[in-house]
């Protein structure tokens, strides 16, 4: 169901929200009648960020809306209103704070998002009314937003690699792209042989899909995205708790499908490459070992010193064969370490980048949008942690120190000198709700990264 609608189809009678702070209050309430100055008296409503109050006319019907919000916050302004207000339809007011109206609609959105494949939604949320642009501009943002809670919300037994595949063979459709993938047995065929190895001990075969559009003028982006739809550890099982959540742990890949799928709606003058490494991380007697050594695609030998850190094992066969295409750009998104929201917490994407300019770009864009990153260095140094002493390197080590570099460390041995590539170590997921930011799957760092390659490849 969509809470936003064209202002030229919606209904005659739009209740008006104005967003208030307590600078401008007194101004908001010159223009209401004695009753409902008085009715905010009562409420005690003093216009703190958050707060909001429904205000009706003499007939007892809703009138306006009046809505505490910091101007510096856009995208939190109206997020809390959809699934609070009545139903029915609604306007920002001219008066009032101003706001940037692609924010707040967002906003309005994002807050109206509920999952609903296992029950049905709680009610139907209050709807904004907005111009066609604006519509036109944030629709698709809601749109991706809402695949990538989706797919992070959907339970591994509906949700597994192949599942995943056809999520992306439903993309591929929907812009005629091409679609291909290589599943089981056929990943050592084509040399990719630490996708199959973390993967094989499911009884759901692993599989890495591609996705391939736009024309061949055009310069290359490709997009990688950790598929690992449950992840217990493998044999170095996570405890009960670390475990409970891991259906999350394909969140990379959603972030990956749905900028994939921006890329393509808004026409992008690029040629895409999604590559979507595909896994269940499971436990059998065919398990990934720990001491194992594994050669990759792009001819390391890898130790493995934890089969816990598999996301960087099937990443790194992906972004070897992402290279092999010479794009002008990478760009990967994984929840890949713990170690990042000990150092950043829940909201903050780790951003790591082998190009200052290319980096200080996506920062400045996540920042434009209102969906933040922070930079965290590739510290070459710290290499020495991942060292091994019968293989090229391994893929963890003994010490805890710098988790989240180590991990991006590892990744950037599989990206060729001089090939711009962007990591992104996100947590997918909100511990619980907040306006706009319901529990469950989350989009972090999409909406920064897309505005990144717009501004970048748009032409004018």
């Amino acid at each position: 169901m969509s809470a936003l609608l064209d202002r030229s189809s919606a209904p005659r009678h739009l209740v008006a929200i104005e967003a208030v702070d307590a600078r401008r209050l007194p101004a908001a309430r010159k223009r209401l009648d004695a009753a409902q100055r008085r009715w905010l008296d009562t409420n005690g409503f003093d216009a703190r960020p958050g707060s909001a109050i429904l205000l009706a006319d003499a007939h007892g019907k809703p009138a306006r809306v009046l809505v505490g919000v910091d101007a510096a916050h856009p995208l939190a302004a109206l997020a809390a209103l959809p699934l609070s207000l009545p139903e029915g339809a609604y306007q920002l007011a001219v008066e009032g704070v101003a706001l940037d109206p692609a924010q707040a609609a967002l906003g309005w959105a994002l807050g109206a998002y509920q999952f609903t494949r296992y029950r049905k939604a709680k009610r139907a949320p209050a709807t904004l009314a907005l111009d066609a642009a604006t519509l036109a501009a944030v629709q698709p943002l809601v749109e991706a937003t809402a695949l990538v809670r989706d797919l992070v919300n959907t339970p591994t037994e509906d949700m597994g690699p192949e599942q995943l595949g056809e999520a992306i063979q439903h993309l591929g459709k929907q812009h005629k792209a091409k679609v291909r993938d290589w599943v089981g047995k056929e990943l050592l065929k084509a040399n990719f042989p630490t996708i199959h190895a973390v993967g094989r001990a499911s009884h759901r075969e692993p599989r890495l899909i591609e996705l391939s559009w736009g024309k061949p003028e055009h310069p290359k982006l490709v997009i990688v995205g950790k598929g690992v739809c449950f992840d217990t550890g493998g044999l170095d099982l996570k405890p009960s708790d670390g475990m409970r959540w891991m259906k999350k742990d394909m969140g990379g890949a959603a972030h990956a499908i749905a900028l994939a799928g921006l890329v393509m709606q808004a026409k992008l003058p690029l040629r895409l490459t999604l590559l979507v490494p595909a896994v269940e991380n499971a436990v059998s007697g065919n398990a990934l070992r720990p001491g194992e050594v594994v050669v990759t695609r792009a001819g390391h030998s890898v130790e493995i010193d934890n089969t816990d850190a598999e996301g960087r094992l099937v990443l790194c066969d992906a972004l070897a064969y992402g290279a092999e295409q010479q794009p002008e750009l990478m760009i990967d998104f994984a929840t890949l370490t713990g170690a990042a929201r000990v150092a950043l917490g829940p909201d903050l994407p780790a951003l790591f980048g082998n190009d200052d300019a290319l980096a200080d770009a996506a920062l400045a864009a996540g920042k434009a949008v209102a969906d933040p990153l922070w930079r965290l260095p590739l510290w070459r140094p710290y290499r020495k942690m991942l060292d091994s002493y019968l293989a090229d390197f391994a893929n963890a080590g003994p010490s805890r120190h710098a988790g989240a570099i180590t991990a991006a460390l590892y990744l950037e041995r599989f990206v060729p000198d001089g090939l711009p590539w962007l990591h992104l170590d996100t947590y997918a997921w909100n511990d619980a709700d907040r306006p706009g930011r319901p529990r469950g799957g989350e989009a972090m760092g999409l909406r920064a990264v897309f505005a990144m390659l717009e501004k970048r490849y748009r032409q004018s």
